[in-house]
């Protein structure tokens, strides 16, 4: 309870929902809200909307320092974009990004991505490929043993394909472990297969059948899209779309305390400007949605002062998070010896580089580079190499040239280099995340009108924040409309 803030919040407009946090989730979550005709007020702490993605140009190339693409895996995106006046300028990859690459004893090697393509791909030796043929008839794992995704695809697929397909996979993800991430939390769908249907390709089969009828896509076949001018074309967008509709948004303000006042109305403290010397800022609202990361979450929980929370909590700080550094080089095209005909590259742990892996970024999406460059993001870090998050840039920057010299066959230095640091870029869904992230939901037992709705559950990527971003806003929506 706030009883000492009862005067204080009777003076401030009562909002029906505050969003904390104006990342995409955030974003999708205040803009579906808005547009229901909710008052709204989104709260940020970082100067600017959008969370780690941001497009900039430098030379007339395109770079990102967060997310380069999204995946359209469900037909809430078009509606979206068309909701948001941007279907226009979305931007598909070049039939080209469908092509991927493994390094394997430091040689590029096509990911196969078909049957034939498969078994005479020399990614994968002879006894794996016929080893495929044996999956469908392995047996299920008990629905009541959790297994991480290596176990998983040990089991199902041998080491050899872990190594090679799946560990180097997850690295361009998740920046994640195979040993430590849960298959349930971290690749439901791959679950689901072995659970519904016995196996993985007896799945993809009759799966495929089904995804159809839903008029859902698979992340194996659905097409990457990004926007003629970059993923902030998204996320500002969006900010646009609040404001128009007579949302707030405010930044600069960094939520310090959540509380239900005598009335059941959310009351939510803020400092605006520095801690040291920032002005206290107060708002009111029927419901709350947290759209933060896992720790910043678990900070306002504690604010509640109730041992479901603090709970709740210990639960969010349980969850870790993979440090990633970005490095995006721009090149004369003809510095690079690889044709870069492709989405790019991922390294598997047992190569040893200091890179886990590069998108071929001006490859990938026209708008990106003319003829004559080529733009290169790179990737070092993650859960395999976590200490590098301390390299100075002048370390990183050798780091990526090295590993893209010896792979790619870059000469001489770029022409301009860019660097971008994320110390917790991604959750890791790792095992028992599920467990966590019950003992989170928990809370709204105790707190109604309380929401979360951040990267830490229900996927990590941006298409997923959008979907989940729709579905929180009905779910508070609701609420609301209870309420009235």
């Amino acid at each position: 309870m706030l009883g000492e803030t009862g005067t204080a919040t009777e003076k401030k407009t009562l909002d029906d929902v505050i969003v904390i946090g104006a990342g995409v989730s955030g974003l999708v979550t205040a803009y579906r809200l808005a547009l229901q005709g909710h008052r709204i007020r989104v709260l940020e702490a970082a100067p600017r909307t959008g969370g780690v993605i941001a497009s900039e140009r430098h030379d007339g190339m395109l770079w990102e320092s967060g997310p380069n693409s999204a995946m359209d895996t469900t037909p809430l995106i078009n509606e979206l974009l068309d909701a948001l006046g941007i279907r226009e300028q979305r931007a598909n990859a070049r039939k080209i990004a469908d092509r991927r690459f493994i390094v394997r004893n430091g040689q590029l090697i096509q990911l196969p991505m078909s049957g034939p393509a498969f078994f005479s791909t020399p990614l994968f030796s002879a006894k794996t490929k016929l080893g495929l043929l044996r999956e469908p008839f392995i047996a299920r794992s008990s629905p009541e043993i959790e297994e991480s995704v290596a176990a998983f695809v040990r089991r199902r697929l041998g080491s050899e394909f872990l190594d090679y397909a799946i560990e180097p996979f997850v690295a361009g993800i998740f920046a994640g472990n195979p040993d430590q991430l849960s298959v349930r939390a971290a690749f439901p769908k791959l679950f689901e297969l072995e659970q519904r249907y016995g196996g993985l390709i007896r799945g993809m089969i009759r799966g495929a059948r089904e995804r159809k009828r839903q008029r859902e896509k698979s992340k194996n076949n659905a097409k990457s899209f990004s926007f003629e001018n970059g993923m902030q074309t998204l996320t500002d967008a969006l900010t646009r779309g609040i404001a128009s509709t007579q949302g707030v948004i405010e930044t600069g303000i960094r939520a310090t305390a959540i509380a239900r006042d005598a009335e059941g109305r959310w009351v939510v403290r803020g400092i605006r400007g520095s801690v040291q010397d920032g002005e206290e800022a107060l708002y009111c609202g029927r419901s709350v949605v947290l759209a933060m990361p896992g720790n910043a979450t678990a900070a306002l929980l504690v604010s509640l002062k109730a041992p479901w929370a603090d709970e709740a909590a210990q639960a969010l700080r349980d969850i870790p998070y993979a440090p990633a550094s970005v490095v995006v080089s721009g090149w004369q095209r003809n510095a690079v010896a690889h044709p870069l005909d492709g989405f790019g590259f991922l390294v598997p742990r047992k190569e040893n580089t200091h890179i886990l892996g590069t998108l071929f970024s001006s490859s990938m999406f026209d708008h990106r580079a003319d003829e004559a460059h080529a733009v290169l993001t790179t990737f070092i870090g993650g859960m395999r190499h976590p200490e590098l998050m301390s390299s100075d840039d002048d370390a990183l920057r050798a780091m990526a040239e090295s590993d893209l010299a010896s792979l790619i066959g870059v000469r001489g230095k770029p022409l301009w280099t860019k660097i971008s640091r994320h110390p917790q870029a991604i959750p890791q869904y790792t095992l028992g995340h599920l467990e966590r992230v019950r003992r989170v939901d928990a809370v709204k037992t105790h707190a109604p009108g309380l929401f979360f709705c951040a990267s830490w559950r229900g996927g990590i990527s941006v298409n997923d924040c959008i979907k989940n971003g729709h579905l929180t806003a009905e779910e508070a929506g609701d609420f609301i409309s209870a309420c009235n």
